[in-house]
């Protein structure tokens, strides 16, 4: 509120919208997004520095507050960035309308010069969770055996495919899409990175890959088992702030171990959610 008030908004509450690694708050009566994390958890210049280039080709990306300059704001240890606040029109997003967007999102993106990690840095750093015992005490030795063998035979496996690789948003769930009266915008795009769009949809509903054209559907099924497979990592991490991760920690063990086929991220999230 008080780096809003900087600005010159006009902020006197703020209801939180998310609570995780990362914070999510509603600015009112300015109307503002406020997305708040300790510097190690953000690339918060990256992500401005997207969007602001996805803005000028119309993209269906969520807009950064145009009323601040577009910058990171540092307070009491925290960087801030603000955003646009947009009013949910609908509860989800119809598949093919959520395709179309995630179609014409990678479109933009192949244009995109910009230099972003590579989808295979964040097997990395699930593998050094996996491996230090320190960063994850509570992860049983069975189950770092598994885990950190599922983590290195999917990135050869994946990486051995030879898929064609572009920008990605890196984390399309429908937690970061938003349905609005502008339609589908994603929003979060500090995950951005290098891959193949099959890494793209192992993050979303399993009914988009039907309405997205030329999927290989071999390599999106390794890629939703990698999914799966970092999530686990990252649940298992002492410094994980997400709500009772190590359930969800066990939970995407468990699948894993199961085999394929292997349900969407969405699938899992819904499944564990209770809904």
């Amino acid at each position: 509120m008080a780096v809003a008030a900087s600005v010159g908004l006009d902020a006197r509450d703020a209801v939180v919208l998310q609570n995780s690694n990362k914070l999510t708050v509603r600015l009112t009566p300015c109307e503002v997004l406020a997305r708040i994390a300790p510097p190690a958890y953000q690339v918060a210049q990256l992500e401005i520095e997207i969007a602001q280039r996805l803005a000028e080709t119309a993209s269906p990306v969520a807009a950064l507050e145009p009323r601040a300059a577009p910058r990171p704001y540092t307070r009491d240890g925290f960087v801030i960035t603000l955003w646009t606040y947009y009013a949910s029109v609908t509860p989800e997003v119809a598949p093919a309308d959520y395709a179309k967007a995630l179609v014409q999102l990678h479109a933009d993106m192949r244009r995109l010069k910009v230099t972003t990690p590579h989808f295979t840095d964040r097997i990395t750093e699930a593998e050094q969770i996996v491996a230090s015992r320190d960063q994850s005490p509570a992860l049983a030795d069975p189950d770092r055996a598994f885990l950190g063998g599922a983590l290195r035979r999917l990135r050869q496996t994946i990486t051995d495919h030879g898929a064609p690789e572009q920008l990605l948003h890196g984390e399309p769930h429908p937690g970061n899409l938003l349905s609005t009266r502008h339609g589908p915008l994603f929003i979060d795009l500090e995950t951005c990175c290098r891959g193949s769009v099959e890494f793209d949809l192992a993050h979303a509903p399993e009914d988009i890959a039907l309405h997205y054209p030329g999927v290989d559907q071999a390599l999106l099924s390794n890629c939703r088992a990698l999914v799966l497979a970092m999530l686990a990592a990252w649940r298992w991490d002492a410094a994980d702030e997400f709500p009772d991760g190590p359930r969800w920690g066990r939970a995407f063990i468990s699948t894993l171990r199961q085999g394929p086929p292997w349900p969407s991220l969405d699938a899992m999230t819904r499944r564990l959610a209770g809904s």
